[in-house]
């Protein structure tokens, strides 16, 4: 049976293929751009007959240089691909069972770009939502 914690990992282990990305399962005190970082966002028990599967939705946000920063917009635009070295929906769906933690999953959307301010830092980020069937 397949945990939250194990779900969070499979997926960042999966974004950590794309070279020069760094990739945290777990929400950083302070980001370190380029960064990944995967969180859950909704949990749907029971999807499949019985305890047959669960629908789990993870948020993976990855946050970029400062936004007045023309490569990091450039940048952006690549891991919004649906293919490529830095593709985010390839990336996770190259490996679907997560290693054996899910039975499938897929990137289903990027919600939008737009800015992220910590402390006096204005970050370029993308929010991309999965849904994982485990």
């Amino acid at each position: 049976m397949s945990t939250l914690n194990g779900l969070r990992n499979g997926l960042a282990t999966r974004l950590a293929s794309i070279p020069g990305l760094r990739v945290s399962a777990t929400i950083p005190d302070q980001p370190n751009p380029p960064q990944a970082v995967v969180f859950p966002n909704r949990v749907v028990f029971d999807s499949t007959f019985r305890r047959g599967g669960d629908e789990y939705e993870f948020v993976v946000l990855v946050i970029l240089g400062r936004v007045s920063e023309r490569t990091a917009q450039a940048s952006l635009d690549d891991y919004c691909n649906p293919s490529g070295a830095s593709s985010v929906k390839q990336a996770v769906e190259a490996e679907a069972t997560l290693g054996g933690e899910a039975f499938d999953c897929r990137v289903t959307e990027m919600r939008g770009q737009s800015s992220l301010s910590i402390g006096d830092v204005t970050y370029l980020t993308a929010e991309f939502m999965v849904t994982v069937i485990a």
